[in-house]
């Protein structure tokens, strides 16, 4: 990143632009040659230049798409045992990091065949990924209901989704932080009545996106679920709950 800063540079430019220890700085850049990513100059002192970005990526993609083809193929063919149909009554699962949440969610808002009741309590979610998976589960015919907890994402759903019906949740105590350590809601979602995932974070926290944490539910006759879809209806008092 930092020689993409730069026409070319010497270690010690390096180390200036990008904070990097100069000693650490030689040995990135023997790997980052080795991989093809930057040329050197045997001058002295020595100058380095990177490739450019198309080169850069062609590279990469080279090297980890096969990878990726064959994890991919491996997995695919990994014989999975058969699970008993009682031990998908009951399922609590825990997540951890923003984007292994946000792809959850879109796999989630993918999957539904009827409902999707999704309230957005951080704005820093969001994501173009999340409105094109709420805007194809409404060309599906999937029946909508979102909820902002600020004015800000009440206004960006509406915007974004204006033949959706998108409320204010008027649940204050999901924002309603009181220490620099209290932990928040950042998303509910629940899907046809029997899926559901809750996102927390701490929103005081520099780089909040990376401590992101969520449990998902499933099963129809989880408790959770079924706790939580009250409190998803409780906070609809300006439409008419869909399951009512």
């Amino acid at each position: 990143m930092a020689l993409n800063k730069l026409p070319s540079g010497t270690a010690k430019e390096i180390h200036e632009i990008s904070d990097v220890p100069r000693t650490r700085v030689y040995d990135a850049i023997r790997v980052l040659e080795s991989q093809g990513l930057v040329e050197v100059q045997h001058t002295s002192p020595q100058v380095y230049r990177a490739v450019s970005i198309d080169e850069a990526t062609q590279t990469l993609r080279q090297k980890y798409d096969p990878r990726i083809e064959t994890l991919e193929t491996h997995l695919r063919n990994t014989d999975v045992r058969e699970a008993d149909e009682d031990d998908q009554v009951q399922e609590v699962w825990s997540l951890t990091g923003h984007e292994a949440i946000e792809s959850r969610t879109i796999e989630l808002i993918d999957e539904a065949e009827s409902e999707i009741a999704l309230i957005v309590v951080d704005e820093d979610i969001l994501s173009e990924s999340l409105f094109d998976g709420l805007q194809t589960a409404a060309d599906r015919d999937i029946s909508l209901v979102l909820g902002g907890q600020t004015d800000t994402v009440t206004e960006t759903l509406g915007d974004r989704l204006s033949t959706t019906h998108v409320f204010e949740t008027g649940l204050d105590w999901l924002t309603g932080i009181e220490r620099d350590d209290e932990v928040a809601i950042s998303r509910i979602l629940l899907v046809d009545r029997e899926t559901l995932l809750v996102g927390s974070y701490y929103p005081n926290t520099a780089g909040s996106d990376a401590n992101e944490q969520a449990v998902f539910a499933r099963g129809l006759e989880n408790g959770i679920v079924v706790l939580l879809r009250r409190l998803v209806t409780a906070g609809l008092p300006q439409i008419k709950d869909p399951g009512a």
